[in-house]
């Protein structure tokens, strides 16, 4: 498959009573293993934004589904896939499988990329004395952030949808949040941004929190008190690891970590926005 998969299953309109005020969800879905699940919870959340982290698209695991399309169309969103990985031992002969990130949006997305993150780990990597099997998760290609605009009410949204490494230390997964960071900072006209994902560590605190305050990012889901966004144990504890970042341009609230939820082995994580002040267009 190309690197970027598209959609679209948006049929009439959806009206708020105040449809100035957006709500996004992240989740990292564990490859979409309980999809009926999710796609429960992602409909009874009326999201207008959702990025999705971990979803297959014609792996053995998943039933040979497309996620991202199954979710897309159940909810009648937009949708861009982003492939991070071919999952070897996961496809079948002449159809591989894959796993990446999703954006879906209730408004027009438009200019996907990916941004292939500098440092990566060789963690994943076949070796020729490991066999290509489902118990090894063998993987080619790389760790990605997907980079979307998003046209809602005449502005434009950059949406950086990323996951970072799993394994290795805090120090790569810096480096490729840094790269994201810089991704931002290049663009020198005024936007909207929101950045969100499996992150994989914490960065609240320390030279990473810093890193994103130097970038003018807001990290809302912060005010959680550290509260486990996963079951993933991190030195011995669950720890915060799935983030929301936005720009000064955009107001952030109702941080939530849905903890109640266990479709996955992450919880989705959301926050309500609005825009600030004047308007971009899209």
């Amino acid at each position: 498959m190309e690197e970027i998969e598209t959609g679209s299953f948006v049929s009439g309109s959806f009206g708020r009573v105040r449809p100035e005020i957006l709500r996004v969800v992240s989740w990292n879905i564990n490859r979409g293993l309980q999809l009926n699940a999710v796609i429960d919870f992602l409909a009874d959340s009326s999201a207008d934004l959702i990025l999705l982290q971990e979803a297959d698209i014609g792996a053995r695991r998943t039933q040979w589904r497309n996620t991202p399309r199954e979710i897309a169309q159940a909810l009648q969103m937009n949708y861009v896939f982003g492939r991070e990985f071919q999952e070897l031992g996961q496809g079948r002969a002449n159809s591989p499988a894959h796993h990446g990130q999703a954006t879906l949006s209730r408004f027009p997305i438009s200019h996907p990329r990916l941004l292939r993150f500098r440092r990566q780990s060789g963690f994943w990597h076949p070796r020729w004395f490991i066999p290509p099997l489902q118990a090894f998760q063998r993987r080619l290609g790389a760790r990605i952030a997907l980079i979307c605009e998003i046209g809602i009410h005449g502005r434009t949204l950059i949406a950086y949808n990323a996951h970072l490494e799993s394994r290795g230390n805090d120090e790569l997964r810096s480096n490729q949040l840094f790269d994201v960071l810089t991704e931002i900072r290049r663009n020198s006209r005024p936007t909207n941004v929101l950045m969100a994902g499996d992150f994989n560590f914490d960065v609240s605190r320390g030279p990473v929190a810093r890193l994103i305050a130097d970038a003018q990012l807001d990290s809302p889901i912060t005010l959680l008190g550290g509260h486990p966004t996963a079951t993933t144990r991190r030195h011995g504890k669950c720890a915060a690891i799935d983030w929301i970042l936005t720009s000064k341009s955009i107001s952030a609230t109702s941080p939530e970590i849905q903890a109640a939820i266990g479709a996955s082995d992450h919880y989705p994580i959301s926050i309500q926005i609005e825009f600030r002040g004047g308007r971009t267009e899209g």
